[in-house]
């Protein structure tokens, strides 16, 4: 194992934002704690490549925040899918340099595509992404932080700041805000999988799928609308959005990956059920982090910033270091959404125990009805007896012995 004790001088304290020194250099060291990057690449050249490499115009900040909590502590997974830009060849050359630079660099491409089946796909390419922790797990200390990334364009700081509250506000999981412009004005983007504690969606979204409401953010949840604005981290049931940090350990155990939904559960996003497993298991405290605003181009991104702020900006007050009050259990219902026109609350932990049971008992009680008059209570000790069978044999499907892909 390569990491070390939490301790102030184990690493400098964030000075990478304006006026920083307004936090204490307590809540703003670097922990030794081990980091796991895990992204996913495609087509990544033309618009935004992930890396800086001879040749090719990018950021790379991804890889400043690598330098920056020290190389001996980072490990970085990418799964490159099926481009035709380069993306491949160019990750492929970066192994040596990554390599030198100390940092344990694993790299795969996969065929395959998420246009077929796709939940399952990109459940299994964001498996293949975590497989390297999975297996080297006793490589990392047991409190390591994912960082994973969706295809955003983003700044050191941001990924420093999911990182940072995680650990300062001692949650399991850790998201960012993303938008996208649909109109001259933001609109947030993973409304499909974000759910606050209320349940239900980040904006409320009617029937005919219509967005006009995109702007009223948290509209029934007063508590976590006046976060937002105030730019505090705030609990959720679940998110996303385009970039996340979350603790290691339920990767590590085996007891939490990315999946599809089952036969009994409402038709979901991967992000969501993964949020829900980790509810689960006891790994509840997810929060959005709203002064971190990412967008999936560059130009977009600098329009988001100028808007909502750089996380720098945020910092140079006190929108950080309030800690969140957090709750220990989900909330009871939550919105199932398989589409716009059909939404309903169901219980967060959904499986689907009675209507199996109810539909024996209900045709069991009228051919008892029918043929023998036999009063409806005759039937009532099977219906107790089936529904904690049915519970356990779904419930178990979905949480059992699951294995990572090869």
């Amino acid at each position: 194992m390569r990491t070390g004790a939490k301790t102030s001088a184990s690493r400098p304290k964030w000075d990478f934002v304006h006026n920083i020194e307004r936090r204490s250099r307590s809540e703003r060291q670097c922990y030794s704690t081990r980091i796991d990057s895990a992204l996913l690449a495609r087509n990544n050249v033309a618009g935004r490549p992930i890396f800086s490499a001879p040749g090719v115009p990018s950021t790379g900040y991804f890889i400043e925040a690598i330098h920056f909590l020290g190389p001996q502590n980072c490990a970085l997974s990418v799964v490159e899918g099926r481009s035709t830009d380069g993306t491949f060849e160019i990750l492929s050359l970066l192994q040596e340099n990554l390599t030198e630079a100390g940092i344990d660099y694993f790299f795969k491409s996969s065929d395959i595509n998420p246009n077929q089946n796709r939940i399952q796909a990109l459940a299994d390419l964001r498996n293949l992404a975590l497989k390297p922790l999975h297996d080297n797990f006793h490589t990392f200390s047991q409190d390591a932080t994912v960082i994973f990334l969706n295809d955003v364009a983003i700044c050191m700081e941001d990924i420093l700041e999911l990182i940072h509250q995680r650990i300062f506000q001692k949650a399991d999981m850790t998201c960012a805000m993303d938008w996208t412009y649909v109109g001259p004005d933001p609109t947030f983007y993973d409304v499909w999988v974000a759910r606050g504690m209320t349940g239900d969606t980040f904006f409320n979204i009617p029937e005919d799928g219509s967005w006009n409401s995109a702007w009223n953010l948290f509209w029934n949840d007063e508590q976590s609308r006046a976060s937002l604005h105030a730019g505090r981290p705030f609990q959720v049931f679940s998110c996303w959005n385009g970039g996340v940090a979350f603790t290691a350990r339920p990767i590590t155990e085996g007891i939490v990956k990315f999946r599809t939904h089952s036969n009994e559960e409402c038709f979901q996003g991967e992000p969501k059920l993964f949020c829900k497993d980790l509810w689960y298991h006891g790994y509840g405290r997810i929060a959005v982090v709203p002064s971190v605003n990412l967008e999936y181009s560059d130009d977009a991104a600098k329009k988001i910033k100028a808007l909502k702020g750089y996380v720098s900006s945020w910092v140079s007050g006190d929108s950080g270091t309030t800690q969140i009050t957090w709750q220990a259990e989900p909330p009871g219902l939550v919105k199932c959404m398989p589409t716009y026109m059909e939404q309903r609350f169901i219980p967060w932990d959904e499986v689907t125990i009675l209507p199996c049971c109810a539909l024996i008992f209900f045709s069991l009680t009228l051919l008892c009805l029918y043929f023998f008059y036999l009063p409806c209570w005759f039937f009532w000790p099977i219906f107790f007896w089936c529904t904690p069978l049915n519970f356990f044999s779904a419930y178990g499907r979905q949480h059992l012995a699951w294995t990572l892909p090869d």
